[in-house]
């Protein structure tokens, strides 16, 4: 079973980190067969799963649900779940009542957005014995406030704002830091200056490691085209042939067969 100490090996190895999304059970069980090294039970399950616009109708409850679901697929991989909207801002003991719940449902670590006053909360929870992934740049909790979904750190100003930021972070104990649709050589500097690995998407190839939306990456989310995305297979016209050669073989009464009855 792999642990968060060996995101800190990578770094140090130079091995690149490879995460993904997962949100379910038959999912998790094909990812544990694979060399993926770690899973995200990210927030974006409101957007990929339930059909919502963006991550801030993900809540506590619809997070545990497929962090457990996600944890019985897992047998050798690491499983981090993403803090949902506004859970770090209710409090210490909101915020680590949730993190029981995730733990319990077979969480690792947790991943939480933002930085600034954020930070003496993440300081609070890995001193309570919880390893804590941080999330800056893009951070789609905020999207209201950031004006959609644009690129992050491309004036001076902001850009050293988010490395200041990443500093922080590694100063209030995160183990590791995901670095969201910036600059490739902001994604390079924040990555040397730290001491701890950094995971990006649509920050360039410079990071520590790559994380992708599972269902993006299989080519199965319609109409989502941003340019860091790599398609590894063409999933919807795969699923789409075969439950047309489904629905032929029914209506020809290929299906089922004299071997497929009893």
């Amino acid at each position: 079973m792999k642990s968060i100490i060996d995101f800190q090996k990578y770094k140090q190895n130079g091995i690149p980190i490879s995460m993904v999304t997962c949100y379910d059970y038959w999912s998790a069980s094909i990812i544990n067969s694979t060399a993926i090294d770690a899973v995200l039970v990210g927030d974006s399950v409101a957007m990929v799963m339930h059909g919502y616009k963006d991550t801030i109708a993900a809540d506590i409850r619809m997070m545990a649900l497929h962090i457990a679901a996600v944890h019985k697929g897992l047998s050798d991989k690491i499983l981090i779940a993403d803090f949902p909207f506004l859970a770090h801002r209710k409090g210490k003991k909101f915020a680590l009542d949730a993190v029981e719940i995730f733990m319990k449902q077979g969480a690792n670590a947790i991943k939480i957005e933002g930085s600034g006053s954020v930070t003496n909360l993440i300081r609070y929870i890995v001193d309570s014995g919880i390893p804590v992934m941080g999330h800056i740049g893009l951070t789609p909790q905020s999207i209201n406030l950031l004006g959609g979904f644009q690129l992050q750190g491309s004036s001076k100003e902001s850009a050293e704002r988010i490395l200041t930021d990443a500093k922080k972070l590694e100063d209030a104990g995160c183990f590791a830091i995901v670095l969201e649709k910036i600059p490739s050589n902001l994604a390079k500097r924040i990555t040397k200056s730290l001491s701890i690995p950094t995971i990006g998407i649509g920050a360039g190839k410079y990071t520590s490691g790559q994380i992708l939306v599972l269902q993006d990456l299989l080519g199965l989310t319609m109409n989502f085209n941003p340019k860091y995305l790599r398609k590894y297979l063409n999933g919807i016209e795969l699923i789409a042939k075969a439950l047309n050669s489904y629905n032929a073989d029914v209506k020809k009464r290929n299906f089922p067969s004299s071997k497929e009855s009893y």
